[in-house]
């Protein structure tokens, strides 16, 4: 991974400069066994057309074959360029690792430790900053943005992110020597789906997911 085209800037132009690139190769490759690997539904529709289903955030998506454009399967509305980027990448790296339930670091996915203290400041400290000792409120939020409660620290809430890429929040929670800290943690699939760079931008989003689910909550009050 080039330290020049590290996604840490919370960017998703590195990923969308290279997708139209990556999808002139997709379209050589057999359709059948890129839905294997992936983990995804494929319909042929023709000689040589055909559809990939799949859920990205919990969202059901189409993904058009040779075209590899991508739609809401509900409202047909086409998604925006990170997300298509995004699954076009998946896509491409998918080796066909099954989800192994164990969850690791940042720092243990490729390159990741170069780049672990830039993660923790827009993931962990940031949860911090939002969330602190209030592991209440944290556990709502989690709830509302679709996490599923885990048997981890002292509370997580796991994310299907994409069919074989999941994310978990945790909270360990604090007393009179530490104060309660937070990781976002990865499937150790992930680095057969996406790139460091990509699964560092999923763990941006969640936790402005979380954070945003709390602001709803506390709007309400």
């Amino acid at each position: 991974m080039n330290k020049n085209n590290c996604m840490f800037r919370d960017s998703p132009s590195p990923l969308e400069e290279r997708a139209d690139e990556l999808r002139v190769m997709l379209r050589s490759e057999d359709p059948h066994a890129l839905a294997t690997r992936s983990g995804v539904i494929y319909t042929p529709q023709g000689d040589s057309d055909g559809e990939f289903k799949l859920a990205l955030w919990n969202r059901d998506v189409i993904l058009g074959f040779p075209d590899f454009e991508a739609r809401d399967a509900r409202t047909e509305d086409v998604l925006n360029p990170f997300d298509q980027a995004l699954l076009v990448y998946y896509f491409h790296i998918a080796k066909g690792t099954p989800q192994s339930g164990k969850w690791i670091s940042f720092t243990e996915l490729p390159n990741g430790s170069f780049y672990a203290q830039a993660f923790r400041g827009y993931t962990s400290q940031k949860l911090f900053h939002s969330f602190g000792d209030r592991v209440e409120s944290f556990s709502q939020a989690a709830e509302r943005a679709g996490g599923r409660g885990e048997f981890f620290a002292s509370r997580s809430y796991s994310y299907q992110i994409l069919p074989r890429v999941a994310l978990m929040v945790a909270c360990w929670v604090g007393d009179e020597d530490f104060p309660s800290s937070y990781r976002v943690l990865f499937d150790a699939a992930a680095g057969d789906y996406l790139s460091t760079d990509g699964c560092a931008i999923l763990g941006g989003q969640l936790t402005r997911r979380l954070i945003k689910a709390l602001d709803e909550e506390e709007s309400k009050k």
